[in-house]
């Protein structure tokens, strides 16, 4: 994206697009699925729709990888419990999902990162899903509308369980750090230069 003032190229910081040239600040809006969609994630394609390029992209502040076409979202291990919390703390109540379709199990899709096959399963937690998931990569991949049945299935971990901060368990100067870092996007194998 380019800056609306200037004319300069933009680049992603946050959930914001910030301008190289004249350092305007461009916040985007979010899509019906709440993630706020940012710019290209360089040499990753969408493993569903093949050759689409993935976008940088974040949801309840979290990064991903999202494509705007089928809406699937590649997502860090590393961030996939701390996402579903928060969207479990946003929801009000909880909704039975239907069955799984067990011949999700079956389908093959290759790894954006490496391109190797993802191993399909039956996701772990509540929602009756299967995810595709690259161990080597650490990533998770979910269709449109995955994530939302996963967060909005009833869980029996109890009201206690809910959303915690994910700076909580860390100390003042790793929070610092991290924030001030300009690989926010890192696990997902691109950074951000601002």
């Amino acid at each position: 994206m380019n800056c609306p003032s200037c004319g300069a190229p933009m680049h992603p910081h946050g959930d914001t697009l910030v301008c190289d040239f004249c350092h305007n600040v461009v916040v985007p809006d979010a899509n019906d699925d709440g993630v706020i969609v940012l710019d290209e994630a360089p040499g990753q394609s969408c493993p569903i729709c093949s050759n689409l390029p993935l976008m940088q992209a974040t949801l309840a502040k979290l990064p991903l990888l999202y494509c705007s076409k089928c809406r699937g979202m590649l997502v860090s291990m590393e961030e996939f419990q701390t996402l579903i919390d928060a969207l479990r703390a946003t929801q009000r109540g909880s909704v039975i999902q239907p069955s799984m379709d067990h011949g999700d199990l079956n389908r093959r899709i290759s790894c954006p990162k490496c391109h190797r096959p993802m191993e399909a399963h039956s996701y772990a937690g509540p929602g009756n899903v299967v995810i595709d998931s690259c161990e080597p990569c650490s990533l998770n991949w979910l269709d449109h509308g995955e994530l939302a049945r996963i967060a909005q299935a009833p869980d029996d971990r109890g009201p206690d369980a809910d959303y915690r901060d994910p700076d909580a368990d860390r100390s003042d100067d790793q929070a610092t750090a991290s924030d001030s870092s300009d690989d926010t996007f890192g696990s997902l194998g691109w950074k951000l230069h601002i």
